[in-house]
């Protein structure tokens, strides 16, 4: 994707997602855009939901609902490791949020997760065999699952990138704004936040 292309970028919110997994990628790729990134970042839900609330009690109003036209599509974590009743795990089970995710890779969309957001993805038949991370209490779920587990805080697997635990959510940010706009851009953004880039990214 050149870097004269407005990008479509959205971000998949639902009940008990973990408000950082989100609201981390969410703020460095708004960072991005206004220092020149072409982009449009939205929270999007996949019932057009208006408001969701996380893990952690916040409720946030959602900007739309999932496209068929997203260029890159982000899905965030939460209550896996716990078992809540809401959260990746509850999605997972119920199966249309993967789907969701399937049909986006399938038209053309580059998925990423943060956190225990992979266990979404590979719900989705997106990680089977293939190089992955996500939170350290969920590795063991997502190496038993069929993916190929990498201890690193991004894993770019070109079409598919995944990220570990939740603050990677803001590594992530960065290097989506690097693939898309460059180093320079990415390390603007990360000056501007006083956020400290990790290098440990994994390009597979």
């Amino acid at each position: 994707m050149s870097s004269s292309d407005r990008s479509s970028i959205e971000i998949v919110v639902f009940e008990g997602f973990d408000e950082l997994d989100a609201l981390g990628p969410y703020e460095v790729l708004e960072n991005a855009v206004d220092g020149g990134a072409t982009a449009a970042v939205d929270l999007v839900t996949l019932d057009g939901a208006t408001n969701v609330t996380g893990a952690h009690d916040l409720t946030i109003a959602a900007q739309g609902s999932l496209s068929d036209h997203a260029d890159v599509v982000v899905v965030p974590g939460g209550g896996w490791n716990d078992g809540a009743d809401a959260g990746a795990r509850a999605e997972v089970e119920s199966g249309d949020l993967p789907e969701a995710v399937r049909r986006a890779h399938e038209q053309g969309a580059v998925v990423a997760s943060v956190c225990t957001g992979a266990m979404i993805l590979e719900a989705a038949g997106l990680l089977d065999g293939r190089p992955a991370t996500t939170h350290h209490g969920a590795i063991d779920d997502l190496r038993a699952a069929g993916a190929e587990v990498v201890d690193a805080r991004v894993v770019d697997d070109g079409d598919v990138v995944t990220a570990g635990g939740v603050t990677s959510g803001l590594d992530l940010g960065c290097w989506l704004t690097e693939r898309l706009w460059g180093a320079d851009l990415a390390e603007e953004v990360a000056a501007a936040m006083e956020f400290d880039r990790s290098d440990d990214v994994v390009e597979a």
